[in-house]
């Protein structure tokens, strides 16, 4: 599994966080910046991690910034994504599960690194779970070819 992730300057310190748990956990991570905790645009990153996963160059992206929700807003922007933004492990799982979330959005001003990695772990391990969630998911699309 390939995950591509991204933080604006906010969102830099849980960044590295995760980035390292998913190395140590024998994910290929591919981390589309930022560098450091100087102050950048988080659209920025945003579109490079929901680019990655749109052209299969990664399965899932994470993305954090202060709150979780710029990050969150802007991905969504890139045809085929479906971020979801996540506070703990359920609203997490039930993001895969039920909406097939391809990129995960965290606070990185607001939460703590053992609660990120928690949620990390289970948005990883959960499936979309398909039948009557694949018929919405399928109208979202329809919604975001409409445009």
């Amino acid at each position: 599994m390939r995950v591509a992730i991204g933080s604006d300057h906010a969102g830099f310190a849980l960044k590295e966080e995760v980035k390292e748990y998913l190395v140590r956990a024998g994910v290929e991570v591919g981390d589309m910046g930022t560098v450091s905790r100087d102050s950048v645009d988080y659209p920025d990153y945003a579109e490079k991690v929901a680019i990655e996963v749109r052209g299969g160059k990664a399965d899932l992206g994470i993305l954090m910034c202060g709150t979780g929700i710029g990050v969150c807003i802007a991905a969504n922007k890139v045809h085929g994504i479906r971020a979801a933004p996540a506070w703990d492990p359920e609203i997490a799982r039930l993001s895969r599960l039920h909406n097939d979330a391809n990129v995960l959005c965290l606070p990185g001003r607001y939460m703590d690194p053992t609660l990120a990695i928690e949620i990390v772990k289970v948005w990883l391990a959960t499936p979309f779970e398909g039948g009557r969630h694949q018929r919405r998911v399928d109208k979202i699309s329809a919604l975001e070819a409409r445009g």
